[in-house]
């Protein structure tokens, strides 16, 4: 008889964690060791738990996902990590599977769908929800393939130059929303979820320089 697989549920809604706890608890051949509310707690209680699997979310107050993801691959963590969010955007699924994760799955995938994920990372096969898998394959196929637009290009440029949102705003004679704006876009574009990720991938890639 096959031992139990052991889950780690994190996640900063307590309604998603108790409801992840009861669909697990109620279905044979899962055991819930713990909760976690965001990254920093997930580390914390994974070196204690020792889980199978960590059915981990991506964006939490206090310590996010792919940070976690980062610092469990470096420490050579035993738990396999199954990202389970809302979110599909480019911008958070390749820096979460750069970062280590075995799966990516979207919380509306259906019960079955998530237990037959849960049992394939732990057995360390790499799990993707359709949608996720189909961004993977094109962002392989063609990096960087969508160009920046011409204000894009601008905003990258300042922020390479150390430039704040409100003095990028003030230069280009546009509201700091907008500049937030255009910087999520160019995030997604070019696969990163930061200032200095974006400006070092830009460079590799002929945007600047």
């Amino acid at each position: 008889m096959t031992a139990d697989i052991s889950l780690l549920i994190v996640d900063d809604h307590p309604v998603v964690r108790d409801g992840l706890r009861g669909m697990f608890e109620n279905a044979p051949g899962f055991r819930v060791l713990g909760e976690a509310s965001n990254g920093v707690e997930a580390l914390e209680r994974s070196a204690v738990l020792d889980p199978d699997v960590i059915l981990m979310d991506l964006r939490m107050p206090g310590g996010g996902g792919v940070d976690a993801i980062r610092e469990l691959t470096r420490r050579g963590a035993r738990a396999k990590v199954l990202v389970l969010t809302t979110y599909d955007t480019d911008s958070d699924t390749l820096p979460a599977i750069e970062a280590g994760a075995t799966g990516y799955l979207l919380k509306d995938a259906p019960r079955d769908e998530l237990f037959t994920a849960v049992r394939a990372a732990a057995e360390g096969r790499t799990v993707l929800s359709p949608a996720v898998a189909t961004r993977l394959v094109s962002a392989v196929r063609t990096p960087g393939n969508e160009p920046l637009s011409a204000r894009e290009r601008e905003v990258l440029t300042l922020v390479a130059k150390g430039t704040s949102n409100r003095e990028i705003a003030r230069e280009l004679f546009i509201s700091e929303a907008t500049v937030k704006t255009h910087l999520t876009h160019l995030y997604a574009k070019l696969g990163v979820n930061d200032r200095a990720a974006a400006v070092a991938t830009a460079y590799r890639r002929g945007i600047l320089g």
